[in-house]
């Protein structure tokens, strides 16, 4: 693994396996990743924790349109009470718009994955990349790449969590279709994108 410093920020060649990288500062190495069959079994089980707790699924997209909904209706409220789509994540205004579950679900993604990265050693700011890519390249795929799987998302009424955890866990057929075009979609990318880390 080689490191150097761009834009302050830790960059990570990952052409070679870096489970045993140490923490920075610390000198101890970081933990080894989770088995990933332990870890989907896991995620089911929240999964199946959320319907019944609280009797709704998992999802992510809706907590990002919550938020745009807010920002537009602080911004231009005329705007954001004439847009239909925005509307819906308004309401009637009785209730706050980030006052939804999925805020304070993906709140709690974020807050449970840092102190999963602190447990295990491996929370730092870095840019993971291959040898063959500079970091702005490798900043700018990433970007790109955010913005279609969220056009993609408000395409589908959903994201992987809210159409392929939930939906696929309801067994909706518009849910299941809807995975197997991402897998279709990643592994097409992928071999145009495979450059970057050989």
């Amino acid at each position: 693994m080689t490191r150097g410093r761009a834009h302050h920020l830790e960059v990570n060649d990952v052409s070679s396996d870096h489970r045993s990288a140490a923490m920075p500062g610390s000198g101890l190495p970081a933990r080894p990743y989770w088995n990933p069959y332990l870890a989907g079994i896991g995620l089911g089980l929240v999964l199946l924790a959320a319907f019944v707790l609280v009797g709704r699924g998992l999802g992510a997209s809706g907590a990002f349109s919550s938020t745009v909904a807010w920002l537009v209706n602080m911004v231009a409220p005329a705007h954001a009470q004439s847009n239909e789509f925005l509307q819906g994540y308004l309401g009637d205004g009785t209730t706050h718009p980030l006052k939804a579950w999925l805020v304070f679900e993906v709140l709690g993604v974020m807050a449970g994955a840092l102190f999963s990265g602190l447990l295990a050693g491996r929370a730092r700011i870095a840019v993971e990349k291959g040898p063959r890519v500079s970091t702005a390249v490798r900043l700018l795929c990433a970007f790109a790449g955010g913005i279609l799987m969220a056009f993609g998302a408000h395409l589908a009424r959903g994201c992987t969590s809210g159409q392929a955890l939930t939906g696929g866990a309801l067994l909706n057929v518009g849910s299941w279709a809807f995975m197997l075009m991402v897998f279709v979609g990643g592994y097409a990318v992928a071999w145009f994108m495979r450059w970057q880390w050989r």
